[in-house]
Parts: structure tokens; sequence; C-alpha cells
């Protein structure tokens, strides 16, 4: 995306306040302003990091995707958004759903802090600590995130609203977990089967990408953070008030149960 004009701190501050706004409450709106709407990929996140201030939110985890044409796929996951098995997770839901993406989650065990020289797949690697069966939380801030375009929604976090962490799995079998079926279970017995595949193929590749990308704007990742890479059957719903149970292939299975916020 090419900048027209960049943005005017003030700008910025403003568009960060209406998503921030939104964030604390639940609520959806309208798009930015136009005169508020990022033109730039750069523009884009710099609302993204103005959001983090404005909400004075510990970064608990990234949600992160190989780089599309024309953007890069990354957003914050905000500390008090993880759930960590505790029932019911509570969430904004949207007319009696939560809307799920079904991942893992990898988590660091060590920091990787921005310096001079690049990180090789193997020192990320070496940070991993564990890796757990995951689904994020979608939300958007906007009515129809559709139509406010891919800068806008990487403004607003690409959707996130938070993270569910289910059990921990074995991390070598989860890394080459490229393709894996998915059966969704619930309380009424009904069950849905899914034919996971993961966008980037090798699960770990889109963290590579991350961490040298923070490394590279004089950002990095810190231990105890949680990284998602990308979902294995897109996004759907779930219901509310029902013990769900979702079998990762042959990794293991996540219960869960969620409630409105």
């Amino acid at each position: 995306m090419l900048r027209t004009m960049a943005p005017t701190p003030e700008q910025i501050s403003a568009a960060a306040g209406i998503l921030a706004a939104r964030r604390r409450c639940g609520e959806q709106g309208p798009r930015l302003p136009a005169s508020l709407r990022p033109a730039a990929i750069e523009d884009a996140l710099a609302i993204q990091a103005a959001v983090s201030a404005q909400l004075g939110a510990a970064v608990g985890g990234w949600k992160c995707g190989l780089p599309v044409e024309g953007g890069v796929v990354l957003a914050p996951i905000y500390a008090g958004t993880i759930h960590t098995g505790n029932s019911p997770c509570s969430i904004w839901a949207r007319g009696g759903q939560a809307r799920v993406e079904p991942e893992l989650a990898f988590i660091l065990g060590r920091d990787l802090p921005a310096r001079d020289a690049p990180y090789t797949p193997a020192e990320v690697d070496a940070a991993i600590v564990r890796t757990h069966l995951a689904l994020e939380l979608i939300a958007s801030r906007y009515s129809d995130p559709a139509d406010a375009g891919f800068a806008e929604n990487l403004a607003d976090g690409l959707l996130n609203q938070g993270l569910f962490l289910g059990p921990q799995v074995a991390s070598e079998a989860a890394r080459t977990a490229s393709r894996m079926a998915l059966r969704v279970t619930f309380e009424t017995s009904e069950e849905i089967e899914l034919d996971g595949r993961h966008p980037a193929h090798d699960p770990r590749a889109p963290l590579y990408w991350l961490a040298e990308f923070l490394r590279s704007t004089g950002q990095g990742l810190q231990a105890g953070q949680a990284v998602i890479t990308g979902s294995y059957a897109g996004s759907f719903d779930l219901p509310l008030g029902q013990d769900i149970a979702i079998r990762y292939g042959e990794l293991g299975v996540l219960t869960v149960r969620f409630a409105q916020k």
C-alpha cells in the first residue's frame, strides 16, 4: 500500500481512541472517520501501537501470519484477554455465538529482544518452551469489518479479542502438524468434522517471520508470551453455555464453555 500523506500524531491518537474505547466495552461501530483512516501499513501499525498505549494493557502474546500482498499480518494479544482453561470463558459474543479460530500457540521461555543480527529459525525454536492447543477469540470493533479493508482491520488488531489456551501438547508433533482432522463435539452429542490445514504449511514459519520483523523494528518478543500463527479451519461460531470439545487430530482435545462477558 502506497503512503499518501503521513498522519499527524493527533490523528493517530484520535483513531486509536475510538478503537480503544470500543475494546473496553465490547462495542462495534462504523469505520473510522475518513480523515483518520490509515492510508498505509505504517499508519495502521502506528494506530495499533497507540491503541495498546491508550489501553495501558500488557502484551501477553501475538497473532501473526506470513505477509500477504500489500501488508503484514500481526497484532498484539493483551494479557488480560488470554484465558487459560478456566470455565466458563467470558467473551464479547454476538447473537449468542462465540466466533473462534483453531490454532496452535507457541509459548516462549526466553526473550527474543531487538538486536542488530537477524534471528535464525534455530534460535527461535530454542526459545519455545511449550506448545498448546488454542482458540483465537474473534471480534471486530467495526460493525462491518469486511467493508473496512485490510489497513483499517490491521489498525484494529485484525479482529482479535483474545485467546483461549487449551492443554499443552507434544512440541515436536505440533511443529510438523501442517494438516489435521478437526472434530467439534457439542454437549448435544452433535459433531462437526473439518479438514484442518495450516495456511503457512509450516506452523512455526509465521513465528520466525514475526521474531525477525519485531527485531528489525526495534521491538522484540518476551518470555511468557504466546504466539499463534494461523487458523487450521478459518473462523466459525460456537454456542454459548455448552460444553464443547475440539479434537486436533492426534495432538489432543481442547474443551471449552463460553459465556457472555
